[in-house]
């Protein structure tokens, strides 16, 4: 079938269109700027086209031809959301409906019961679904509760609540009922309405196996996450309004977007039907605690972790994005830092791959030493295992308390941390080409930490980074510089060394 994605710059379209495609359908996506999409890996795969939903007349063009419409674009963070979405649809349904669509396909919100009175968050996403019902186009609107995936922003809220306060004191609304779903069950059910027979025009409540109040969907993330249990007290004054503020406070979630969330949240948000299963079989939901296992990355294929900010799991959509809000997938901090080097890469590429061991890693090697005698009294691995081959590094293979994470020949070698912090770290060193014949060095230190901990460590570090780091960048530019030509092993810069490696 030919569809039309809106909202392929967001979260959940962004992951759809992709999936979409995998499933033998063609993609078109609507987006304001086909330049937002350039640089997405299935951007060859679909067709781009330009047209914004406040404006019918560039939507003709988008419609033509399509079968099936997804309304993807939510304006939450804005203002006068509800007015945006309410025009967005009213004029998506028009164009649906003048290009002879088949099938409108809506993501929404949770329905309330009618005798509560709806947030706005929840109001506007059932206006939305009344007009593309209404349109005349048969619809499917999937009532969706807390998506469980980085880079949601319900998600988002709860993973950083939960790992920056080991105590806290909550509103009431932490009792109520909520039946999260993982994203990749969310997409399956999206690609499935596709093909729904043409009479079907309704909504349908969609979720996960558990259902959970939001106090237990955080003992259960500290848990699955690794941390201790957290002591929370709710308590009756703190309103939604007081709540949202304390939540935009302590996360780095937009208090744009906090706002309307939280005050869903005095809604009880768990599935009161379950005709979807009639269409798209519901066999295979992930449960809460598996649905944050694939969103933290910590299901994997592989025995050796994939990169922090690309890992590899068995659910790709449950991975932050580079189209995701900057504020998504979690704490992460970066030392960065780049010398230019006065010899070819290759020679830099020597010195890189010789680091580690009895060649020691260019920086303070009493700080270094210190640091992997601390790491042993911990019941670290310390500074004990060194190097198996002085001049070359494998995939996998030991190196002094990192692991060989990935190697490039001539361009990237990474780390993985296995010394005891309260978090995860690497540590990349790459060469790349310079002017006339030089190079640069580019050095990253990546640190994601675990709780409240893993904050207060980097903070306690972050002093000593400006010495040890710009040290460390400097020395390997120098010893790429002052390696004999042809010599074996790695430069030695005129620097006491001893076989410490770096830290934090």
């Amino acid at each position: 079938m030919h569809c039309l994605v809106t909202g392929a710059t967001g979260y959940i379209g962004g992951r759809l269109a992709p999936r979409l495609l995998d499933a033998g359908h063609s993609v078109r996506c609507l987006s304001r700027s086909a330049a937002r999409l350039r640089d997405v890996p299935w951007a060859g795969r679909v067709e781009i086209v330009e047209g914004d939903l406040s404006d019918p007349g560039t939507l003709p063009a988008a419609f033509d031809g399509v079968e099936v419409a997804y309304f993807l674009m939510h304006s939450l963070g804005r203002p006068d959301f509800e007015r945006l979405d309410r025009e967005a649809a009213v004029n998506f349904a028009a164009a649906a409906r003048a290009a002879g669509v088949s099938r409108i396909v809506y993501l929404g919100g949770p329905e309330p019961p009618a005798d509560e009175h709806p947030s706005a968050h929840l109001r506007s996403r059932a206006e939305v679904a009344r007009i593309l019902l209404d349109s005349g186009v048969p619809t499917a609107v999937l009532r969706a509760p807390v998506i469980i995936g980085s880079g949601s922003a319900s998600f988002e809220m709860l993973r950083y609540l939960t790992e920056r306060l080991p105590v806290m004191v909550t509103p009431r609304w932490v009792r109520n009922r909520i039946q999260p779903i993982a994203v990749r069950d969310v997409l399956r059910y999206l690609i499935g309405c596709a093909t729904l027979p043409g009479d079907v025009n309704r909504g349908f409540d969609i979720g996960g196996t558990d259902v959970l109040t939001y106090l237990e969907m955080m003992h259960r993330y500290a848990r699955v996450a690794g941390l201790p249990r957290r002591v929370i007290v709710p308590v009756r004054p703190l309103s939604p309004w007081l709540s949202s503020h304390w939540v935009g406070l302590v996360t780095p979630v937009p208090n744009s977007i906090a706002r309307p969330l939280v005050g869903s949240l005095i809604h009880e948000a768990f599935a009161r039907e379950n005709d979807i299963a009639r269409y798209v079989p519901a066999h295979g939901l992930l449960g809460f605690d598996e649905a944050v296992r694939l969103a933290l990355g910590k299901i994997r294929d592989a025995n050796v972790e994939t990169r922090w900010s690309n890992a590899a799991g068995r659910d790709a959509a449950a991975e932050p994005l580079p189209s995701d809000p900057d504020w998504s997938g979690g704490s992460v901090y970066v030392d960065e830092r780049t010398h230019p080097v006065e010899a070819p890469p290759h020679a830099l590429w020597r010195v890189i791959e010789g680091v580690g061991g009895e060649n020691g890693w260019y920086s303070s090697p009493l700080a270094w030493s210190v640091r992997g005698w601390l790491d042993r009294l911990v019941g670290g691995v310390g500074l004990r295992r060194g190097r198996r081959d002085r001049n070359h590094l494998y995939v996998g293979e030991a190196l002094d308390w990192w692991r060989v994470e990935e190697i490039r020949p001539g361009e990237l070698l990474r780390l993985r941390a296995e010394m005891r912090v309260p978090g995860r770290a690497w540590l990349e060193m790459s060469a790349e080409p310079g002017p006339d014949g030089t190079s640069v060095y580019r050095q990253r230190a990546i640190f994601v930490p675990r709780g409240l901990a893993g904050h207060a460590y980097w903070a306690s570090v972050l002093p000593f980074h400006g010495i040890i780091f710009s040290g460390m960048a400097r020395n390997i530019a120098l010893g790429a510089t002052t390696r004999p030509p042809g010599a074996a092993g790695p430069a030695r810069p005129a620097i006491p060394r001893s076989p410490a490696g770096p830290g934090r």
